[in-house]
């Protein structure tokens, strides 16, 4: 039995939720998205809050439960919150920065990589090590965080390289003499 899927997801005031079918739409401040329900789920809106149940007991439908549960959380935390993803950058000269509609990155090649930002997500560089990205549909703001660090992933000797901030890079020493 899924834990996180007996609990029905509450609708924030603010945040309007439609059921139809399968298809579940939420609209709110920061925008609009919708998710479509797996056929193993049934969902519906009662009492201010949107429920998911599975259609039988088989392991595809269990299995379903709580991750359709989530997607639909997410759905209500993103159209009134959002999501944000923090990046840092470390090593000398590793630098980004805003150029027009693109995010350039200075990642110690022989060229600067340009990062097109898709629709819907907004990317913030406070200072040149710290990347913010920002976004309603959280998929999609984790996409691109990862796209960004699989750039110049972080290497266990020296810690250069794009990584999450809070992550803990697991340092190797180094040859001995």
């Amino acid at each position: 039995m899924s834990r996180v899927g007996k609990k029905p997801v509450p609708v924030p005031s603010g945040v309007t939720a439609t059921v139809t079918g399968q298809t579940v739409k939420m609209k709110g401040s920061k925008g609009e998205l919708e998710f479509v329900v797996p056929p193993q789920v049934t969902v519906e809106l009662k009492d201010g809050a949107v429920s998911v149940q599975p259609k039988d007991q088989s392991k595809q439908a269990r299995s379903l439960w709580g991750t359709s549960r989530a997607q639909v959380a997410n759905l209500v935390e993103g159209v009134s919150k959002g999501f944000e993803k923090k990046l840092e950058i470390t090593g000398v000269g590793y630098r980004a920065a805003m150029a027009g509609k693109a995010l350039k990155l200075s990642l110690g090649y022989s060229h600067d990589i340009e990062y097109e930002i898709p629709a819907g997500i907004t990317i913030v560089t406070p200072k040149p090590t710290e990347i913010t990205i920002s976004g309603i549909n959280r998929q999609q703001v984790g996409q691109v965080a990862a796209e960004i660090r699989d750039y110049r992933g972080p290497e266990p000797y020296k810690g250069k390289g794009v990584k999450y901030a809070g992550e803990f890079i697991f340092r190797k020493e180094g040859k001995k003499k």
